[in-house]
């Protein structure tokens, strides 16, 4: 029987992919299923939030799916959004994203180049006069509220669109060797789906500091997280099937 690993992101949109190349050259089977799945807001849910965008003069965007909803909820909203807005992104492939809803102007677009949110603050401290709007999930921490509070940056922030869990029918195999997570929601949903899951054998690979913290806290056994030697996913799944096929 075929190894199987169960990737929790959306499936890769281009052949070119590692994780493609890893399946073809073990012969492992590779399957694609987020455990969460993002949803938009209603108009009418988004109002009772009581936040009016036309009066910020800034949006700070942490996600694409923030940006699809923020654009998508303010045209329902019928809320132009002023030609002198300014966009402040997490990394320059979210900046870059902008351009699908508005014409990308490089004085109006701000990102840190290393792509971290705590390198975004000095760039925004520089434009310490502007209000800032944060879009959010229904899913999310309060670190960058903290990192604009003790900036002293005026800003607000409002939920835009809603992450669930993308639960498990009743006569879906659950049969892999291997499972991966990318954040700690996943942990979560697994742990709704399967309230009496049991690892056994079945390896756990976790992404991230948060989501081996919700592993460790669900009680689960982490094989495989990130080392200087293994810093992809792609690796450490390779990495797995190297070991596993040698057992």
């Amino acid at each position: 029987m075929a190894t199987k690993i169960l990737v929790s992101q959306p499936k890769p949109q281009t052949e070119k992919s590692p994780y493609f190349d890893i399946a073809e050259k073990y012969g492992v089977e590779m399957v694609f299923r987020p455990f969460i799945k993002v949803e938009p807001m209603s108009a009418k849910d988004f109002r009772q939030q009581k936040v009016s965008i036309p009066e910020h003069t800034a949006i700070v965007f942490t996600s694409r799916h923030a940006i699809d909803h923020f654009f998508t909820l303010c045209k329902d909203l019928r809320v132009n959004i002023d030609e002198t807005m300014k966009y402040f992104c997490v990394s320059e492939q979210v900046a870059l994203y902008i351009q699908k809803y508005v014409q990308y102007r490089k004085r109006k677009n701000f990102h840190p180049e290393s792509g971290k949110l705590v390198d975004l603050i000095p760039i925004m401290q520089k434009h310490k006069t502007e209000k800032y709007f944060v879009p959010l999930s229904s899913v999310h921490n309060d670190d960058l509220k903290n990192m604009l509070d003790a900036a002293k940056l005026q800003h607000s922030e409002a939920v835009m669109y809603y992450t669930v869990s993308n639960d498990f029918g009743p006569d879906e195999p659950f049969d892999y060797n291997m499972i991966v997570f990318f954040s700690p929601e996943g942990i979560y949903s697994l742990m709704k789906n399967f309230p009496d899951f049991k690892q056994g054998d079945i390896a756990i690979a976790c992404l991230g500091s948060k989501t081996i913290k919700a592993a460790e806290d669900a009680g689960l056994r982490i094989d495989m997280q990130p080392t200087p030697e293994l810093r992809s996913v792609p690796a450490m799944i390779e990495d797995y099937i190297k070991k596993h096929q040698k057992d």
